[in-house]
């Protein structure tokens, strides 16, 4: 057979192939036909009983040379009968093998039927020769359209990632366009180079993978510098270099990432807390119920996405837009029953409104979980919120965290102009500075003091919501955020909307530094620790409640 015209026929074979799904027989087939092409023209031949048996017995490092010579000349049999050393079905005998699927045996060369002679043996693979094998039955799937596939092919090539591998990698490199796969693809190059037998091959690679400084290059170069096979002084100074260089590099992204979540912790706290400093800091009520009220927001949000599921398919990427105000108004509705029912007769008495408002907050926890059921369920995020910003390697900015810190800043403002510049506001800081007065001058206490209530209730519910968006919601969320929000309130100054900012942002950005210093228990223990420690120096909080007081 000439090599010039069979070129000439697989190419455009080659060229159809690569987009479009395959039968399993036909996918084997363009795989290595793919492989063949990735490596360059060669001398194209029939699988031989003799490579057949070298490829089945024998010592693993003479099996691992037949195979990686087979590749390079991209044996169109090839596929086939690694697909069955893979799957365990092949068996030797004499200077011979056989590939035995049930009762039907066929030669492992020629695929002609044959008679499996006594004494046959299985071929068995170890852990190294089977991820050869899985290697070169992925490198033709690097040249795949498919980006699963192709990631899938990676990640069996890096397995087995040695020098024979390189003209395919950079193949595969230069065609590659997704960006996070190039990324893999570098990796899986300077991970082959490193295995190299040339010292300055190895030393190239090191300074390969510092340029890159990703998680990954760090891994590759703690894998090699921990395994002990590196002799020689020159490439174990490089690999320190390359090493200290690259964790430098990634120290940015991750002090970068610990500022970027305790900033995420501390909007969620804010949110958690906007509607409590006006419960209990304007109002004086220790509500221990605010984490139900949250958790109403929460399912009213799930409950606003199953709408939209099965009414308004279409439209299912906008369902928040209507959940936002649906978890506001059914918090504040329930936040007015249980002023006028319950807070209403409990004013100036906390340690009432302490034991009261958390027996309404079991009530409201097992009324949950009879409506929903007592399981978690699941807020799905809209299409635009999915994903995230790749700012470094190793920094990724999740794009439903930063929607969240956004929107804590808009209830922000919306709450201190509604507190500042209303006339609605102007009655609350009047009934919370001197009650008596307020009511002589003609203000309706018990309205303001529903409406204050129920505003405050409406905040926690657009909490609820937010939190749906990055967790699951169940019965029991509001528990999570309850003693936090009472810190954040008391340590910004009762009454204090900028305390509470400041306290929010400050316990946040504390905890996560904390956490990834002592652990996330010992953490919480210490901000404890701290919130007690200062508000025995200073009891007002951060902020003093400024003018007036009603006792004065």
């Amino acid at each position: 057979m000439s090599v010039t015209p069979l070129h000439a026929e697989t190419k455009p074979a080659i060229t159809s192939r690569a987009g479009r799904a395959l039968s399993a027989s036909l996918l084997t087939l363009s795989l290595t036909l793919a492989l063949a092409f990735a490596v360059g023209p060669r001398d194209v031949h029939a699988l031989t009983a003799d490579e057949a048996y070298a490829l089945s017995a024998g010592d693993n490092d003479a099996r691992i040379a037949t195979l990686q010579k087979l590749v390079a000349k991209g044996d169109p049999a090839l596929p086939a009968f690694l697909d069955a050393l893979a799957a365990d079905t092949v068996k030797v005998a004499g200077n011979k093998a056989y590939i035995v699927y049930g009762d039907e045996v066929k030669d492992a060369a020629t695929g002609a039927p044959a008679k499996l002679p006594d004494g046959a043996e299985d071929v068995v693979n170890n852990n190294r020769m089977s991820s050869e094998i899985e290697a070169a039955l992925g490198a033709g799937k690097l040249l795949s359209k498919d980006v699963a596939t192709r990631a899938e092919a990676i990640d069996s090539l890096s397995k087995a990632a040695d020098e024979s591998k390189l003209p395919l990698i950079d193949k595969a490199l230069a065609a590659e366009t997704d960006p996070k796969l190039k990324t893999l693809l570098k990796a899986v190059r300077a991970k082959a180079m490193l295995s190299s037998s040339d010292a300055g091959t190895r030393i190239a690679a090191t300074k390969a993978l510092a340029e890159d400084a990703t998680p990954e290059a760090r891994a590759l170069l703690m894998e090699r510098m921990a395994d002990g096979s590196e002799t020689d002084s020159a490439v174990k100074g490089s690999l320190q270099l390359a090493l200290d260089k690259v964790n430098r590099k990634l120290a940015w992204g991750e002090y970068a990432g610990v500022l970027f979540t305790g900033i995420s912790l501390g909007s969620i706290l804010l949110l958690a807390a906007l509607g409590l400093a006006i419960t209990y800091g304007l109002m004086g009520v220790i509500n221990m119920a605010h984490g139900e009220l949250m958790m109403i927001g929460a399912y009213a949000t799930f409950a606003v996405q199953n709408v939209f599921r099965n009414h308004f398919p279409g439209a299912f990427d906008w369902y928040i837009v209507l959940a936002v105000p649906a978890s506001f108004l059914a918090a504040a509705a329930v936040g007015a029953v249980l002023e006028r029912g319950v807070f209403r007769f409990l004013y100036g008495r906390p340690l009432e409104t302490l034991l009261a408002s958390w027996g309404v907050s079991l009530v409201l926890m097992q009324g949950v979980r009879s409506l929903f059921g007592a399981q978690n369920v699941q807020v799905e995020n809209p299409a635009w919120m999915s994903g995230g910003f790749d700012i470094l390697s190793n920094l990724t900015l999740p794009y439903n965290r930063l929607v969240i810190i956004a929107f804590a800043g808009v209830v922000l403002l919306a709450m201190t102009l509604l507190i500042a510049k209303t006339r609605m506001g102007l009655f609350v800081r009047s009934v919370t500075q001197n009650r008596p007065m307020a009511s002589c001058m003609g203000v309706n206490t018990a309205r303001v003091d529903t409406m204050a209530f129920s505003l405050g209730a409406g905040i926690a519910g657009l909490a609820g919501c937010a939190l749906s968006q990055i967790g699951n919601v169940g019965p029991d969320l509001g528990q999570n955020y309850i003693v936090d929000s009472f810190m954040v309130v008391v340590l910004g100054g009762v009454g204090q909307i900028a305390g509470t900012v400041y306290a929010a942002m400050g316990l946040g950005l504390i905890n996560k530094f904390l956490e990834g210093w002592a652990g996330a228990v010992l953490a919480k223990i210490m901000v404890l620790v701290i919130v007690v420690i200062f508000i025995q120096k200073r009891p007002q909080g951060l902020f003093a409640m400024k003018g007036r007081s009603a006792e004065a």
